[in-house]
């Protein structure tokens, strides 16, 4: 698409300054031989009357006189005895000849044709050189225009892939373009949408957990009663009745999680090598800090391993380094640590931190502490809980951040199924 932009106002460019460039050569050059000429004329004419000065003093004229005044012309001077006077330095090759007469006094002015051609020449390579300086200017738009174009497209492309995997994160780029705005403003709605319909749909899985746990208990224990009192008609009606009742409720549960529930396309939590998420973010997100004149530092212990989804510690991350770039200051350190409960990814930054009227609620949905959705911290929160962590914040001055995962010792005893009844 580059190309074809670049070309396209390439061609439009070129053709526009040959319209205009070949006709301003064709009058530029007859507008220099007509202008010869008229001074050819001119100087003839002028030759006439001075000639005939000395000649009413009984005198001929002076041609060293003439080719001082005169120069680079031949003049030659037909006199009334029809005697020839010449002035100047003879000529050869084709030249460009003027005649004027006056009583019996004929004057006739040479110059030399490539001393005309040779000017016109030089005027036509200006012109030529200008041309190619409108032609190397139009090339330069050309190039800027597609590439201002062009990359914002492309990003939008990564916006939508990213979408696509998962990863929905608005980016809140805009590029100057009313057009390309509207759709990454679009996209950004759509990021916000996304990540609401993901947590919602990873958050279903506990809800129902919790939510199921206890209904189908109880029903499990009446299908229990009613099969050890098949015997006894009126005991099964009335724990049938029973239930029915509690299956009634449990379909009032199912309905409600449903109403909440999305389709996830997203993996699970799986033991997961943090060092290269986050390498990957700080990769990502160390050259918008640098514009800003500030540094990201790793620190902590290496080589951890936790039971996570990698999208999920990944936007997190990025919620978290949005955050800090927005509101922090200073250095943002990433620190890393393991306990005996949790592996530990601590965010913090050297800014002012969290007003004390916000820290309460700085997790709520549409929280914000200015310029932002207040919508990052509560998805990401959201995505922590998913994955069976927590997202706190330690320190409110300045802001300090712990993300708490589930240790790789804890992905076995999430992989085992493990089936309990009533006892």
């Amino acid at each position: 698409m580059r190309r074809r932009l670049v070309l396209s106002t390439l061609g439009v460019a070129v053709t526009a300054i040959l319209l205009l460039g070949i006709p301003l050569a064709y009058v530029v050059s007859k507008l220099i031989y007509d202008d010869a000429k008229q001074g050819l004329d001119t100087a003839a004419a002028s030759l006439v009357k001075e000639v005939e000065v000395p000649l009413g003093q009984g005198r001929r004229p002076d041609p060293a006189q003439i080719s001082g005044a005169y120069p680079n012309l031949r003049v030659e001077i037909r006199l009334p005895d029809n005697t020839v006077e010449t002035a100047g330095p003879p000529l050869t090759g084709p030249v460009m000849s003027s005649t004027s007469s006056r009583g019996n006094v004929t004057v006739t002015v040479h110059r030399r044709y490539s001393e005309v051609r040779d000017e016109v020449l030089r005027q036509l390579l200006l012109i030529a050189s200008l041309v190619l300086l409108g032609v190397a200017i139009a090339t330069g738009m050309a190039i800027l225009l597609a590439r201002r174009l062009t990359l914002p497209l492309v990003d939008l492309a990564d916006t939508a892939a990213g979408l696509g995997t998962g990863n929905a994160r608005p980016r809140r780029r805009r590029y100057g373009i009313p057009e390309v705005d509207t759709v990454a403003e679009v996209l950004d709605n759509s990021a916000v949408r996304i990540a609401d319909l993901l947590a919602a749909s990873r958050e279903f899985a506990s809800d129902a957990s919790h939510q199921l746990r206890t209904p189908l208990t109880a029903l499990t224990m009446r299908l229990e009663e009613m099969i050890e009192a098949a015997d006894y008609p009126d005991v099964v009606r009335e724990e049938g009745q029973a239930a029915l009742a509690q299956a009634e409720r449990l379909v009032a549960v199912v309905e409600q999680l449903l109403a909440r529930a999305r389709h996830d396309r997203t993996g699970q939590a799986v033991p997961t090598a943090i060092d290269l998420v986050i390498e990957q973010q700080v990769e990502e997100w160390r050259p918008i800090f640098a514009k800003d004149g500030r540094q990201i530092r790793i620190e902590g212990e290496p080589d951890l391993v936790a039971v996570v989804t990698p999208s999920c510690l990944s936007q997190i991350l990025a919620t978290l380094l949005d955050n800090s770039l927005m509101h922090g200051e200073g250095t943002v350190t990433i620190h890393t640590l393991l306990t005996r409960q949790n592996v530990i990814v601590e965010v913090g930054d050297e800014g002012p931190g969290v007003p004390p009227e916000l820290a309460r609620k700085i997790f709520e949905r549409n929280v914000s502490g200015g310029g932002g959705t207040g919508l990052g911290l509560y998805l990401a929160r959201s995505l922590a809980a998913v994955d069976g962590g927590r997202l706190e914040l330690v320190q409110p001055k300045p802001a300090l951040f712990a993300y708490l995962m589930r240790r790789k010792e804890d992905a076995q005893l999430a992989s085992e199924r493990v089936v309990s009844g009533p006892v």
